[in-house]
């Protein structure tokens, strides 16, 4: 019998799994089902280190991301995009209007202040009201999960590529799982499966919402190099730096969302590509993205609380599983709360 497994190689799976190994478990394997780690959700986002701004409607998750922010910047230096600037723009339709933007920043401590005339001029001003600096980041995600591959090796992480991975059951004494068909005990088992928390052989109660989601991969005009930009809050967009490939990522509330569900079991498929409609409607907003150079879309399942749909919220879930209490499903929202998953898993008492 091992003493953890943790199944998923995503970012919380793989600080899960490092994270035990730190507080004095044994043996601990990590199953994943692709073939490298950070190669579904954890890649497949807008790589954005988050530090409060973008959560107005959601004053816990903002003042959680101010915390953890600079925290992450300093551990894991080499994957940050150190460089770039990010502006919030405040749509003149907006929920949130400018003051009520400012007063949020002092609120919960994130620094800003009015942009420039080269920054406030790349906006049309009949649709945008107020544009601000913030101190915003990006992370490239390769460097990072080649960060936490050798931190893994380093505390001896039984690390399973390749894995497909299932629980079966369990008891007082620990939890039963097939790996790649063959079976296997555990004192403690964690699901860290994002999207498929619900689809690998135990139920959660928390209802989570499944979103097929498109990521727009685009090279915008020398004009907006080194910028990430933001349009709050309504049926907006974002335009993020993705280090990991050189390019930028752009998302858009109405267009990104492809399809959602909230049953587990159902198959959801992208038909077509909607980085056509996020592209006009941007240049909209920002002139020059009318000569934006669109590359591909990247597709990927995000998941999220239910009842968080409409504050905005993005708590992590910490599961236990009542009627096989060593069973913990974990829903990560952003990659810089990992810090929060570490106090939480410090927080339990793991003596059999």
């Amino acid at each position: 019998m091992i003493d953890a497994l943790v199944i998923g190689g995503g970012a919380y799976g793989c600080d899960i799994a490092a994270e035990l190994k730190s507080i004095g478990f044994e043996r601990v394997v990590l199953a994943e089902r692709e073939v490298c780690l950070f190669g579904r959700a954890s890649y497949a986002n807008q790589a954005r280190i988050h530090n409060g701004y973008h959560y107005p409607r959601s004053i816990t998750t903002a003042e959680r991301s101010r915390i953890n922010f600079e925290r992450f910047v300093q551990d894991y230096p080499e994957a940050v995009l150190s460089r770039m600037v990010k502006l919030y723009a405040i749509a003149k339709d907006s929920r949130i209007s400018a003051h009520q933007f400012a007063v949020f920043c002092e609120r919960i401590g994130a620094p800003y202040h009015a942009a420039p005339p080269r920054f406030e001029n790349l906006f049309d001003p009949a649709l945008i009201d107020a544009v601000f600096v913030t101190a915003e980041l990006a992370f490239d995600a390769t460097v990072l999960a080649r960060h936490m591959q050798e931190r893994l090796r380093q505390l001896k992480v039984d690390v399973r590529l390749g894995t497909e991975a299932r629980i079966v059951g369990g008891d007082s004494a620990g939890a039963s799982y097939e790996l790649n068909g063959q079976r296997g005990r555990a004192r403690w088992l964690f699901n860290c499966t994002y999207s498929d928390i619900g689809r690998i052989g135990i139920g959660i109660e928390t209802r989570i919402k499944r979103e097929l989601a498109e990521l727009a991969l685009v090279r915008p005009p020398s004009a907006l190099d080194g910028l990430g930009i933001t349009v709050l809050d309504g049926p907006f967009f974002s335009l993020m730096p993705f280090p990991a490939l050189g390019m930028y990522s752009l998302s858009h509330v109405r267009y990104t969302p492809h399809q959602a569900s909230l049953d587990p079991t159902e198959r959801l498929a992208p038909v077509i590509a909607n980085a056509s409609y996020m592209l006009r409607d941007t240049a909209r907003f920002v002139p020059s993205m009318s000569s934006c150079r669109y590359e591909t879309s990247l597709f990927e399942i995000k998941a999220t609380i239910a009842r968080n749909e409409d504050d905005d919220g993005r708590p992590i879930l910490f599961e236990r599983n009542k009627e096989h209490p060593r069973i913990f499903s974990i829903l990560g929202a952003k990659i810089d709360n990992i810090y929060d998953t570490r106090a939480y898993l410090r927080s339990l008492h793991w003596s059999d």
